[in-house]
Order: structure tokens, then sequence, then C-alpha cells
């Protein structure tokens, strides 16, 4: 499931902004395909240096996460339709950098490190809850 939604992606930069890089056909309306693949790969990028420090898929979508991942799906979209702006580049190099901070802990999703991220050195490991009784 993708960290942004086409209506989130319609907030966050406006409809006219989305339909300009989404409408593929020409037919007036967004191409729903061609945002949903731009939204699946910006959340794969994503999970790249999100996944070094917090366990995926993530307990909660911080809203970091919502904006990050609408940056780089329009700087895919428009740079397959030939929409790219220098501030599409910017929002996209801007996410990245804030990701690779995250990666190396230096920035923060809002969210708890789990433990097994700690540096401790201890072996961690978690398994599924008892669901009957013991035989005796």
């Amino acid at each position: 499931m993708a960290y942004a939604t086409l209506e989130a992606l319609i907030k966050q930069y406006g409809l006219d902004a989305v339909l300009l890089v989404a409408d593929r056909d020409q037919d007036g309306d967004i191409d729903a395909d061609v945002v949903e693949d731009a939204l699946t790969a910006a959340t794969s990028e994503i999970d790249s240096y999100v996944g070094v420090k917090h366990r995926l898929p993530l307990p909660q979508v911080p809203d970091v996460l919502v904006r990050v991942c609408g940056d780089i799906a329009l700087y895919r979209m428009s740079s397959e339709g030939g929409q790219l702006t220098e501030d599409k580049r910017q929002r996209y190099e801007d996410a990245v950098d804030y990701l690779k901070r995250v990666a190396a802990g230096t920035a923060s999703l809002g969210l708890a490190t789990p433990p097994e991220q700690e540096t401790s050195g201890d072996a961690w490991f978690e398994a599924q809850p008892v669901r009957f009784g013991r035989l005796l």
C-alpha cells in the first residue's frame, strides 16, 4: 500500500497540477493507473531508506511520508510526461535528502525506534502469541 493516495496528491498540489502530469491520454481525466504506479514506485523508494532504521511495514504512516511520497510521485510523473520543472526537481532532491538523513539516524519520522534496531548488541526476535493451552 502506498504512503499517499490520489486524493492526498490532489490536496498537496491541486487538481490542475496533477491533471497536467497524469492525463497521459489527454482526455481531461486523471489516469489513475499512472498515479498508482508513481505512488507505488515512490513508496518503494521511501522504504529503501526508511527500512534501514524502522521495521516495515510501518505501524502508522507519518504525515511527513505522505508529503514525501507526493513529492517523489509528482517528480516521477513529471519526468515521464515531459512536465519536469526546477521546482519539482528540487522537491524530489529535498525528499531524498530527508530520507537519507532518516536512514543515517539524523532525522526522525516521529515513530519509536523498534527494539531490534537499538545498539545494545543483543539478539531480539518475536513470536506469535500462544493460541492454545499447554498439553499436560
